[in-house]
């Protein structure tokens, strides 16, 4: 019964890393990069067959047939916006649903961010999309990213040949593909030219939307940003904080414990492969290796949602295991409390057997051998994304630097360990070096915390790990809730929760309910003052 539950859980992790409904942004250093190849190998096998590159994990509940009910279409995009010496171009993929326009109807388009497009049709099918446009009259547009899924410019992913991976790129490609869209099925001016366009996006894709709102406002008439991190951190231990203040309170007691013994028994001499036996992991060479496999099921945080067929369950089942209470051990003369002996076993359950039989645990979660993470002709989502993070964006989860501040990941995951990955990955090219430290500047720059435009909301969760790099954050000021400029917290929420919604809408829970109609209530609202100004210069 057991290797049946590994596998779910394991496929749940993946789901999870590869932003299904429950989450977006990818939270992956070398470990995490280790972790989610071991889940594309345990796919493989329990499909039987190779699956696709870029290819994501079906969405629990996702009907298989979508992709078949809303055919992909593809735009074309110059591979350099601002350098026509580079005379290149590339499918950019995008779907549309035209079932509920009526003529004169605004359009919404939902960016796909940092995976494969096809990821995003549940909220084309019954989420966000279906929710606006229903309510509107409106057609309703998914458009991929370059570099993800089937937008794919380049042969490989070198260095070299990600240089066109920049946030100034994907503006233009999005910005382009409103000006010019054309739908021959309906036989209207349907470019941002001459219909409002409402930009809807989620965690680095709700950044997107804010952004293009900012950059762009004579064709992005208005904006939603969910969850939106428009706030880069090189160091973002934040996001650990933001679990520490908000997660299960009993559960975050027993792990803050939990690390502080581990750590305590990892100071011992001749302690540390005892300990890690005790996980299953003796034949793990480096500390920081281990240590950093015990942050797993804190992502399961970010994975959980209001709909029980999306949600992870990581969390919960490891919150339930730490907690479990019973006895300690010892080893040898040192005392190891239950809460790491609980620890223990969810990780001998969940994480060691992921690693094939005829691998060791080294080769299976060591980080140590660059040569894992320089396949140039590995065109993940994984690569592209960590491209984009060693560049611009950052999000590198050390632990707190206070000492004195209650731990949930060990004091050995440092600021230089979280990152290395950027220096293993992308060697040196002949046009481009990855930089010291990401250029957050360049992010920060359009607008940071306090990002605010005429028709542009945010919405966020409470206890998103997320929040504290959207305008949500402690460190952000204060704002007032307006219908121009709508700013909300879903209580209780997580990363981006209102995306996605029911077939049976009567079903959501009341909050969600709530969300959904107020972000009606605001976007007819300003469709109304559009067709008022429309009026007025007839």
């Amino acid at each position: 019964m057991i290797k049946p539950l590994l596998l779910s859980l394991a496929l749940v992790h993946a789901c999870s890393a590869l932003n299904t409904p429950g989450t977006q942004l990818l939270r992956l250093g070398s470990q995490g990069i280790n972790l989610l190849r071991l889940q594309q190998h345990q796919r493989k096998l329990s499909l039987g067959h190779d699956s696709p590159t870029q290819s994501t994990f079906q969405v629990p509940n996702q009907p298989k047939s979508l992709a078949a009910k809303y055919p992909e279409l593809y735009f074309d995009q110059p591979l350099d916006h601002f350098d026509k010496a580079v005379d290149h171009t590339f499918g950019q993929r995008y779907w549309v649903d035209d079932r509920f326009y009526k003529s004169g109807g605004p359009v919404f388009v939902l960016d796909g961010g940092e995976t494969s497009g096809e990821d995003r049709l549940p909220y084309m099918d019954y989420g966000i999309l279906e929710i606006l446009s229903k309510a509107t009259g409106g057609l309703s547009i998914i458009l991929e990213h370059r570099y993800y899924g089937n937008s794919i410019p380049v042969a490989n992913f070198s260095t070299d040949s990600l240089r066109w991976l920049t946030n100034e790129q994907a503006f233009e490609d999005s910005a382009r593909f409103m000006r010019e869209f054309s739908y021959p099925p309906i036989d209207e001016d349907l470019s941002a030219t001459a219909t409002p366009w409402i930009y809807y996006g989620g965690s680095y894709a709700g950044a997107r939307a804010a952004h293009m709102r900012k950059l762009y406002p004579d064709i992005v008439y208005g904006a939603i940003a969910s969850s939106a991190v428009t706030h880069a951190a090189v160091d973002y231990s934040d996001y650990y904080e933001v679990i520490r203040q908000t997660a299960n309170a009993t559960c975050i007691h027993h792990l803050v414990s939990a690390i502080k013994s581990i750590d305590d028994i990892l100071d011992i001499p001749l302690m540390s492969t005892p300990l890690k036996a005790l996980f299953g992991l003796a034949g793990l060479k480096h500390d920081d290796d281990f240590v950093s496999l015990l942050t797993e099921p804190l992502g399961g945080v970010q994975g959980t949602n209001w709909d029980p067929a999306v949600s992870s369950l990581t969390w919960d089942q490891f919150c339930e295991q730490i907690s479990a209470g019973g006895a300690g051990v010892e080893l040898g003369l040192v005392r190891v409390p239950a809460e790491v002996v609980n620890y223990a076993a969810w990780v001998r359950v969940n994480i060691v057997p992921q690693c094939p039989k005829d691998l060791t645990v080294e080769e299976c979660f060591g980080t140590y051998d660059d040569t894992k993470f320089q396949d140039e002709t590995d065109m993940g989502s994984w690569r592209a994304w960590t491209f984009q993070v060693c560049t611009q964006w950052g999000y590198f989860m050390p632990t707190p630097a206070d000492p004195d501040w209650p731990r949930i990941v060990s004091k050995r995951i440092t600021l230089d360990y979280a990152s290395k990955q950027c220096k293993q990955a992308f060697l040196p090219g002949k046009h481009v070096i990855i930089p010291h430290w990401p250029r957050v500047y360049q992010v920060n720059r359009l607008g940071d915390y306090g990002l605010t435009m005429p028709r542009l909301a945010f919405i966020d969760g409470s206890s998103d790990p997320w929040k504290a790099a959207t305008p949500h954050s402690w460190h952000a000021n204060t704002r007032v809730d307006t219908t121009d400029r709508p700013f909300k917290l879903i209580r209780g929420g997580v990363h981006h929760w209102d995306e996605n919604g029911l077939e049976e809408p009567e079903k959501e829970p009341a909050f969600i309910k709530r969300m959904h109609a107020e972000e009606v209530r605001f976007v007819k609202e300003w469709l109304k003052e559009y067709s008022e100004s429309q009026a007025a210069t007839a």
